[in-house]
């Protein structure tokens, strides 16, 4: 049975996520007034995941993301929700231990068939990530919505978080950009279909190179980057370590056809609010190079901050693992008030 699951969604993937802008407000005196000594990383820096330190140099981590459909296959939505929610635990220098998933289900416009198989793409991500799929919880929704709750376990000096960028480091990401682009162009019917293929390719390849980078001295940062695209996340590290950084526009690595599809209107929604939640903080930017950096990703890559002094260790280990990857800029000192926290170089 065929049927195209994006018509039963106002929203796909990660860009469905509520604007940076708005989610400030609906935190705002979110924090806890009761202290807990063992919470190692709390939601205070936007960071990936919670660690709760375990007491003997390790730390559990939580975390759980969930979305509305990005594809029309039921399976790999399926492989796509698990191997953006697995993402985080790998994003925090962790390995995942167990999944639980999160489902929501339109029973009356769905088959239950078509649910089952959106749960086994989930659960043949989990076996990819030799972690079970232990369980979940599910209601009767709107709209199908399929995600996990993951459980993970990372050494405390390997943590990796938002906050500890430093002035000199070298900026890289792991994926190319344009998942937003090529699904809209998907759901508005104007894609063709081996063009959408390299997007499905890269939202299905897990980030677990992460749990090897966290060990690599010179990585300081690693953070996923998904629904406030990359110049959202990229602010995001910014603000919690107190840095600026610089971006070269002609560096940034896309996927194949993304221009061609963004000349033709293929702009996710998500994109205008990212924009209008960050533009105060960004140097001024053309429509199109707006539109790629605050393109929403849906299980997009690692945006890694990197100590020039191990740049060498850094780039062998990436070549072991497959990966060539190529510096898009650089972190800085804070410029002055009133100054770009991140400036865009044409």
């Amino acid at each position: 049975m065929s049927i195209p699951l994006t018509q039963y969604s106002h929203g796909a993937g990660c860009g469905c996520k509520i604007s940076p802008a708005l989610l400030d407000r609906l935190l705002q005196g979110a924090a806890s007034q009761v202290h807990f000594p063992g919470l190692l990383v709390g939601h205070g820096a936007k960071d990936d995941a919670a660690a709760f330190d375990l007491g003997d140099g390790r730390s559990v981590l939580s975390t759980t993301d969930f979305f509305m459909p990005i594809v029309d296959d039921p399976f790999t939505f399926g492989r796509i929700a698990a191997t953006n929610a697995i993402s985080d635990i790998y994003a925090m220098g962790g390995k995942p231990l167990m999944a639980i998933a999160i489902f929501g289900w339109p029973i009356d416009k769905l088959p239950a068939e078509i649910g089952a198989d959106v749960i086994a793409g989930g659960r043949s991500v989990c076996e990819a990530a030799a972690i079970p799929l232990a369980g979940g919880h599910s209601i009767d929704a709107p709209e199908p919505i399929f995600g996990l709750a993951v459980t993970g376990l990372v050494e405390n000096r390997f943590i990796k978080t938002n906050s500890m960028a430093e002035p000199g480091c070298e900026i890289f990401l792991t994926k190319p950009l344009g998942v937003g682009i090529l699904t809209t162009a998907q759901k508005q019917n104007k894609i063709m279909a081996d063009h959408l293929q390299p997007a499905i390719d890269s939202m299905c390849q897990l980030n677990d190179i992460g749990f090897h980078l966290a060990q690599c001295e010179a990585v300081k940062v690693m953070t996923d980057v998904t629904g406030f695209g990359l110049l959202g996340h990229l602010i995001e590290v910014c603000e919690a370590s107190q840095v600026g950084a610089s971006l070269v526009a002609e560096r940034l690595p896309l996927l194949p056809n993304v221009k061609a599809y963004l000349s033709q209107g293929c702009v996710p929604g998500g994109t205008a609010r990212n924009w209008l939640s960050f533009a105060d903080k960004v140097s001024p930017l053309d429509s199109q190079l707006r539109d790629l950096l605050c393109d929403p990703q849906t299980s997009g890559g690692l945006l890694l901050m990197v100590k020039q002094a191990g740049l060498d260790a850094f780039h062998a280990l990436c070549r072991e693992k497959g990966l060539e990857l190529k510096s898009l800029g650089s972190t800085h000192a804070l410029a002055q008030a009133g100054a770009p926290l991140v400036e865009v170089r044409v």
